[in-house]
């Protein structure tokens, strides 16, 4: 996936978790729209070099949106709809399943819209397959970590999952990294407990749980490889 316009600054500050006031290389200040909701207190730290993409819509309150933030030295994007954008690429080149004979975005079960419905075919039985994609910012030492704050949605996504398991479908749980270069990804039990049994829960009654790294730039972001999952 790749952004039209994308330009650096440096992060001041965040007034409220969609806005932040980001200094240009020009030295004037913009108030910017934050892609994540997401509390992201370890990455939009004073200082830090953002990117920031620059908005179509001319009636837009704010003229940028903040995609991407230096931490160290990863390049980390926190849109997030980017997990999203990038996992619809990979799946439809059979990044999970193949051969792809059909991927639909946003498809209701249950109670529950998951992120991509798909359709594959193994000779003459066709395989149908649910997929819920997660973004993954929190990274410490190199280990990665989902979520950052509870999620009551997150776990009824996984236990939903179960359900469309045990009625014949595929069901997958993708946490998309958004970076690359660590070392394993793991749930983030201290913040939330309940969503990381759900996980172990949905591992134990046949979800597949895989993670992926991502290669970021300024203004790309494309899936890389497979990332160790520890439940």
């Amino acid at each position: 996936m790749q952004y039209a316009q994308v330009f650096k600054g440096k992060f001041l500050k965040r007034p409220n978790r969609f806005v932040a006031h980001v200094e240009m290389e020009d030295g004037h200040i913009e108030v910017c729209h934050v892609k994540n909701t997401g509390r992201c207190r370890e990455l939009l730290v004073p200082g830090a070099a953002v990117y920031l993409e620059e908005g179509k819509n001319p009636g837009r309150k704010t003229r940028f949106s903040l995609i991407a933030v230096e931490k160290g030295e990863r390049l980390i994007n926190m849109d997030s709809q980017a997990p999203n954008r990038a996992a619809g690429e990979w799946l439809a080149q059979g990044g999970l399943f193949a051969p792809v004979t059909l991927l639909k975005p946003e498809t209701r079960y249950g109670d529950s819209r998951f992120d991509f419905y798909g359709e594959s075919r193994k000779g003459d039985i066709l395989e149908r397959h649910f997929v819920e994609v997660k973004g993954v910012t929190l990274e410490e030492d190199g280990v990665v970590r989902f979520p950052d704050a509870p999620t009551q949605r997150g776990a009824r996504h996984l236990r939903e999952l179960c359900r469309c398991q045990e009625e014949g479908y595929f069901a997958h749980v993708l946490f998309v990294v958004q970076m690359e270069g660590v070392s394993y990804f793991a749930p983030n039990e201290a913040t939330d407990p309940d969503f990381a049994a759900a996980l172990r829960e949905a591992a134990a009654q046949g979800v597949e749980i895989r993670a992926v790294d991502c290669r970021v730039t300024p203004d790309t972001m494309t899936i890389r490889q497979e990332v160790p999952v520890r439940l």
